[in-house]
Formats: C-alpha cells, structure tokens, sequence
C-alpha cells in the first residue's frame, strides 16, 4: 500500500519525538475514553438512585395516606358513634317527655273524676252549713282528713349476701388469694382520674377506660395499632389499675417492633396480676409469652425461656407454647436458627 513506512530526510531524533507525540495523542485519547466512561457509569448510577428514591418516597407517601385513611375512618366511626349516642338520648329524652306528659294527663283525668265524685258530697256540706251550722265545717274536715293516707310505719329490712363459690377443690383451695384479687379489681374499677385536658372534649360516656379499651381492641383489629395505643394510653391516664390496659398496648408495641416497650408493659401488666389465681391465669400466660416474645427477638433468649416456662407453668397443655419454647432451647443449643 505504502512504499515505505520511513519518512525521508528526517533523522532518528526526529522520528523518536514524532512516535512519543503519537503516543501521548494515544494516552490522552484513552484517558478521556476512561474519564467519559467513568462519567456515564456515575450519571447511570445518579439516575438509578433518584429513581430508587422516587419509589421510596412514593412507598412512604402511600403508607401516610393509608394511615390517614385509617385516622379519618376511625375518626368517623367515633362521630357516628356519638352521633348515635345524641340520637338516642333524644329519643329516650322525647320518650320520658311522653311519659310525663301521659301521666299528667292521666293525673287531671282522675282529678277531674274525684272532683265529680265529691261534687254532690260537696253540694249537701254547704247545705248543711247554711242550715245548721258549724257541721257542715265538720263535715268537710272529715272528707278532707279520710282522703289524706296514714303515714307509713317504720322497719328496717334485713339482706342477707349469698357467699361466693369458688370452683377450686378444697385441698387447693385459694379462698382468700381470690377474695383479695376480687377486692383490688373493685378497687381498680372506683381508681378514676378525670382531671386530664385531653378529657376537655369528650362526652362524658366516652370517659370511661373500658369504652377506650374496646374502641382499642377494634384498632388492633385493623392493623391501625398507632390509634390502638392512643386510646390505651388515654385510657391508662384515667385508670392506671386495669392490667388488660397494659397488656394490649404490649401487643401494639410488638406489632410496632418496639420491644422495650412491650416489655416494660407485660411487666406491668404481671405486676397488676397478683395475687396469681384462677381467673387472672389466661391473662398473666398472655403477659409473660409477649415480654418472652420480646425478649427473644432482641436475642436475649435466655429470658425469653424463662417467660416461656412460667406460662407453660399456668398451662402446660398449650402446644403453641410449647412448641416455641422447644424452639427456644434449640437456639440456645446452637442446632435451631434464631428468629
């Protein structure tokens, strides 16, 4: 193609610094090359994260509006609610007017018919006191006097309570660990505070702790367990006594991974189940399986059994229970994986 590769009437230097111009051209070339590489692969990278956090922002832009779609339904089932509650003290307000009304009424009927009845009475009295007297005055006492009722005798009734019976067998009997719990469980109920601002603008029906209680365990029920904690918490605030309070803010507070908190709650919850009898037992195995749950899962496993072992010690034929506690023992053997 070409004749020769040489150029002629250039010497060596020359040629020598024509190659190393050639290779610098080269070099340059290249390194822009790299440089345009690195630059695309940074503006890819760029775009992909923007991208990433476009969807991360919509994710989080769904999930609160989930949440305030689930504030306003709860806020409208609790206007309804009220607006129910109005609806029906007017109607039972119209109904005691009616009734009051009916029984006026029938009240001027009977008037009317023993004003009738004593008219032609009345009518001889003053007859009576024209022609003779004072005796018709004496007539119209007597009337007045047989229409007055005697007064009613004094007494005094005598109650007597039928003794509670417990179902516990004699040999295990419990009498008076049960007569306590039931006495701080009236205590508990009488322990009101009202004198919080968040009770400012609540009717006075929707202050009491087990209306906010089950308005709670209706919150849990659809998943909204941040409004579930809300009404424990205000429903606490009026009655720190009621353990169940406690112990269903503890199963928000594992839904909602906060496991210090579901602990100090199902603590709390055990330290309002005493004394320990029959009718609290569902309750404080409840306790001590979510503070167990707890536990575990911030991998102090451990403890976690030993909440475990003490529910399975209030019911041992549980087979949930059981079943996570050998699950348990697995993990602190080393031959299970952790939760």
């Amino acid at each position: 193609m070409w004749e020769t590769l040489s150029v002629s009437g250039v010497d060596k230097e020359t040629m020598q610094r024509i190659r190393e111009k050639s290779i610098l051209q080269a070099q340059e070339r290249a390194k822009e090359a790299t440089e345009a590489k690195a630059a695309a692969r940074r503006a890819d990278q760029k775009y992909a994260l923007n991208v990433m956090m476009k969807i991360e922002e919509e994710e989080r832009e769904k999930i609160e509006r989930m949440k305030e779609n689930e504030r306003i339904k709860a806020t409208k089932e609790l206007e309804a609610w009220k607006k129910c509650q109005r609806k029906a003290e007017e109607q039972k307000r119209i109904q005691r007017e009616e009734k009051l009304h009916q029984q006026e009424k029938q009240i001027g009927e009977e008037r009317k018919k023993l004003k009738h009845r004593n008219l032609p009475r009345n009518s001889a009295s003053r007859n009576l006191a024209t022609n003779g007297g004072i005796s018709g005055n004496i007539f119209s006492e007597k009337l007045k006097e047989d229409s007055i009722p005697a007064p009613r005798s004094v007494g005094s009734i005598q109650i007597n309570f039928t003794p509670r019976a417990f179902p516990t067998a004699l040999r295990e009997s419990r009498v008076a660990e049960e007569e306590e719990w039931l006495h701080k469980q009236a205590e508990a109920r009488r322990a009101m505070n009202t004198d919080i601002p968040e009770l400012s603008d609540l009717k006075e029906e929707e202050k009491n702790p087990e209306w906010l209680k089950d308005k709670g365990n209706k919150l849990f029920a659809t998943e909204n367990y941040l409004a579930a904690i809300n009404a424990y918490n205000l429903a606490i605030k009026l009655n720190n006594k009621i353990p169940l309070l406690y112990l269903n803010r503890a199963a928000c507070h594992l839904k909602l991974k906060n496991l210090h908190k579901a602990i100090e709650d199902s603590s709390k919850a055990l330290e309002l189940l005493t004394p320990p009898v029959a009718d609290n037992a569902h309750a404080r195995m409840k306790a001590h399986v979510r503070r167990g749950t707890a536990f575990c899962q911030l991998e102090l496993y451990v403890e976690g059994l030993q909440d475990y072992e003490a529910a399975l010690k209030i019911d041992p034929s549980n087979k949930i229970v059981q079943n996570d506690a050998e699950k348990i023992r697995n993990i602190i053997q080393g031959t299970e994986l952790k939760f």
